[in-house]
């Protein structure tokens, strides 16, 4: 009787392992399931958002990847020489990009840029506000 339960616990650990990665579903495609699953975390954003706004919390901001990135950087350097903390697309202002700056001297500011044309549109100083 030992050596049924000790040959049977590997097969159960395995049979634990499927079940709570979901490899025993059905649908035989793993990407299919991945891609659900990256859908809906996408459709909980805007409750989210919402949700930290409604708690007087900042909301949810997008951080910039890839040439848009490397070019909402460029322009706001280039106006304003220092080194980038951040940069993302901007939920106070909706169609803006924000790339945050620390300028040599120490301070703060936020450049706010125009996605298609990357001109600066405005700025705010992290400073003044109570950042």
């Amino acid at each position: 009787m030992p050596r049924r339960v000790l040959a049977a616990a590997p097969a159960a650990v395995l049979m634990f392992a499927l079940v709570a990665c979901g490899g025993g579903s059905d649908s035989g495609d793993s990407a299919a399931g991945a891609k659900d699953t990256q859908a809906n975390q996408g459709a909980a954003a805007p409750a989210e958002e919402e949700a930290a706004e409604a708690q007087g919390g900042d909301a949810v901001e997008t951080p910039l990847t890839g040439e848009a990135k490397q070019k909402a950087e460029a322009a706001a350097l280039a106006a304003y020489p220092g080194t980038v903390v951040k940069s993302e697309e901007d939920a106070e202002n909706p169609g803006t990009y924000a790339v945050e700056i620390k300028k040599a001297d120490g301070s703060e500011v936020e450049v706010y840029l125009d996605p298609k044309t990357y001109k600066v549109v405005k700025t705010k100083d992290e400073e003044s506000d109570g950042s």
